[in-house]
């Protein structure tokens, strides 16, 4: 379905090729968005991209991709470069409505294991929380600097329950979850007087290729089954149909949170 008051504008998508950041670019090009996409794909997965690509313009809708680290600073400089030069002499409300955070990468590994090469060392550390959580931070940054953010827009980062929870390998990735969610609030309450709401996104256990990369996973997956009211997994396109609401104008006094999208997985013990 396709929503007038999101007609002509653009979502930036950071994690565009797969998962959550593939379901929110096709959902939010049904919606009437234009689509920028940033993933990080070689050759084999390369494929995937180019069929959300491809669906986007299945929508009548425009979109702009870069296959690059969005972690990287000069990466990252060059995407919102292009984005400039484009947005340069369009109106504010047909820049940047939505900013999507999905960005699936970090250290699995135990905090303790006698082995110090299979446990949590500084590099992994600093690497998943820079790439997890304070990429968002500069993002936002130079976004802004770059006036390409419309006023009025949204700005969502995938967390997950793993924040709040403890499996063995998930120790960097929980503590960037934390981090990201507190940044989220620190968003919401600067960037209020931009008229930029903030919020995080808390699906339900989601089988993506990002889940599949945690040891834990065939665990955690048949816990989400026993615990979900709705007796199934969540699913990228149940993440995705809510972000194209919460990017509608009735949503504007929404600010600051962490919302569950998990069909009520997180409330069963």
């Amino acid at each position: 379905m396709t929503y007038p008051a999101l007609k002509n504008k653009w979502a930036l998508i950071l994690g565009a090729s797969s998962g959550f950041g593939a379901a929110a670019a096709r959902a939010l090009a049904k919606a009437g968005m234009n689509i920028y996409g940033v993933h990080f794909d070689k050759k084999e997965t390369l494929p995937l991209a180019k069929q959300v690509m491809a669906d986007i313009e299945a929508c009548g809708q425009k979109q702009i991709f870069w296959n690059s680290n969005a972690a990287d600073d000069e990466k990252r400089a060059t995407v919102i470069a292009n984005i400039k030069a484009q947005l340069e002499n369009a109106p504010p409300s047909e820049r940047i409505h939505v900013l999507f955070h999905s960005l699936a990468f970090g250290s699995l590994k135990p905090i303790y294991v006698p082995d110090k090469s299979q446990r949590l060392g500084r590099a992994n550390l600093e690497m998943t929380l820079d790439v997890m959580a304070s990429s968002l931070i500069y993002w936002v940054q130079d976004l802004l600097d770059a006036g390409v953010l419309s006023p009025g827009g949204r700005i969502y980062a995938m967390t997950s329950a793993g924040g709040q929870k403890v499996w063995k390998s998930y120790a960097a990735v929980s503590a960037a979850k934390a981090a990201l969610e507190s940044y989220i609030r620190q968003l919401a309450v600067e960037l209020a007087p931009l008229r930029i709401t903030a919020n995080a996104l808390m699906a339900g256990t989601t089988d993506t290729p990002a889940l599949r990369k945690i040891p834990e996973h065939p665990q955690m997956i048949a816990d989400a089954l026993r615990q979900n009211p709705y007796a199934r997994l969540t699913l990228p396109e149940d993440v995705a149909e809510c972000v194209v609401a919460l990017s509608l104008p009735h949503t504007y006094w929404m600010n600051g949170n962490t919302l569950l999208i998990d069909g009520g997985e997180y409330i069963v013990k």
